[in-house]
This record gives structure tokens, sequence and C-alpha cells, in this order.
């Protein structure tokens, strides 16, 4: 299912508020975890999946690589990554994850931030991404945690005073759609396990270097209070892997 629910006006409008929609990258609660897992970027072919707002290519050009492509099923998404984040070096292309083909060891860095919950199949997008990386390649990536997408609502439990009390996981095995809601919209994504995410990795080649369940940073639980309670469960997870 090739769902665009970001090309959706009122959609779109709540997103482009988000603070790490404004401000970039050090915007981004997981950045600070995620940027010590890249590797070099010097005279480097990059393919950013599901690139948003550009925020990973400017910040690939900006360390030297030799090219970016940076892809994206949203056609206002790319808009405005080609108004802030469009950099000598960037080629932005607009179509679905399922529908892009590039020839065999193209790239020598795949990335891709919080987009692969919106995929149904990991297994098809790690087969392509082993085929267009080069040997030695590398292969990073952030998604929800499957802990966070297991239930589906994607919202805490409340106590009568709406108090959060804990963060329902239930049917964890259960693979496959869910219906959240994300800036007060409906959403479908795809919940996967964490063997999902690992053995298909493995079953398709990958060595995997790093994988980290990242916690907000000193700095972010000092300046925003209402960070303390992305400690109490894991929102997002984080992994570097190997052709």
């Amino acid at each position: 299912m090739k769902e665009n629910k970001y090309d959706d006006l009122i959609f779109f409008e709540q997103y482009e508020q988000m603070n790490r929609s404004q401000k970039g990258l050090e915007a981004a609660g997981e950045w600070h975890v995620l940027k010590d897992m890249l590797p070099d970027f010097s005279e480097k072919d990059i393919l950013d999946l599901g690139c948003g707002f550009g925020w990973h290519c400017r910040y690939a050009i900006e360390k030297g690589a030799r090219s970016v492509v940076g892809v994206d099923i949203s056609e206002k998404m790319l808009e405005k990554a080609k108004k802030i984040n469009s950099l000598q070096g960037i080629e932005y292309v607009n179509k679905p994850l399922e529908d892009v083909d590039y020839p065999d060891e193209k790239f020598d860095i795949v990335l891709s931030s919080l987009t692969f919950h919106y995929i149904e199949s990991f297994d098809v997008i790690c087969k392509n991404v082993y085929n267009w990386l080069k040997p030695k390649g590398c292969f990073v990536f952030s998604v929800e945690h499957p802990i966070f997408t297991a239930f589906g609502n994607q919202d805490w439990i409340y106590g009568d005073t709406r108090e959060k009390l804990y963060w329902p996981v239930d049917n964890y095995f259960k693979e496959g759609k869910r219906e959240a809601v994300f800036l007060g919209e409906k959403v479908i994504k795809y919940h996967k396990t964490l063997t999902n995410y690992i053995n298909t990795l493995l079953r398709n080649g990958f060595k995997i270097n790093e994988l980290i369940e990242p916690q907000p940073s000193e700095e972010m639980l000092k300046d925003f209070p209402e960070m303390k309670d992305e400690m109490r469960r894991p929102m997002m997870l984080l992994v570097s892997a190997e052709k």
C-alpha cells in the first residue's frame, strides 16, 4: 500500500510546524546518536530513501559527498526540500520507494530516516539496497521501534486525571498494518518485530555493525521537560549495516 498522507494539505501544514521540520537535524531527538553512526561521506555517492525535507541530503553534501539522490513519495515534501535544501550535487526524485530502481553497485551509502514503518515489506527494501550498494557499502537507517508500533494507536494509556500510566504493547508478534494517529490524523503504518528487522538484514547478506535504541540527550531532557517520558519506552531503532 503506497499511502501518501504527506501530500494532504492539512496534514502537511501540521508537519511543517514540528520542531524537527523547521530546525532540521539538530532538533531531531535521535540525531545526537545517529550522526555518530554515519560513515565518512567524502567523495561518496549517497541515496536517501524517504528524504522528506532533505536535511540528511544537505548534511551529506556538507560533509563532502560527491552526489546525493533523495527519494520521497510526497511531492509537497520535495517542493519544500528544493526550497530549503537544494545544494549542488543533490537530486530529488518523486517516487514511492517500492518503485525505485537503480543499477547494481551505484551507491556507497544508503540512508533512511523514519520511513520503513510506512512500507509493508522490509525484505524488498533490503534486497534492493544490497544490490544498489557497492562492496563494503553502508546502510544506515532509523525506524519507529517495534515496541512503539506494536499496539497500533501509538499513544499512552491515561489515568483519570490524564496522567500517563503506561505505554501499551499488545499483539507484538502479529505483524502488519496498524492505524495510528499522528498529528491528529489517521495514518497507516506497518508493525515489524525486532527479529524481522535484524534477520531480514542478515538473510540478505548484510553484516550488522551497530544497533541502538536512542535516548534523549541530557540537553533535550533539560530544555524540554516533556522529553522525560521518552525514557519510559523506546520510540526509535537505529541500525548500521554493511554489505
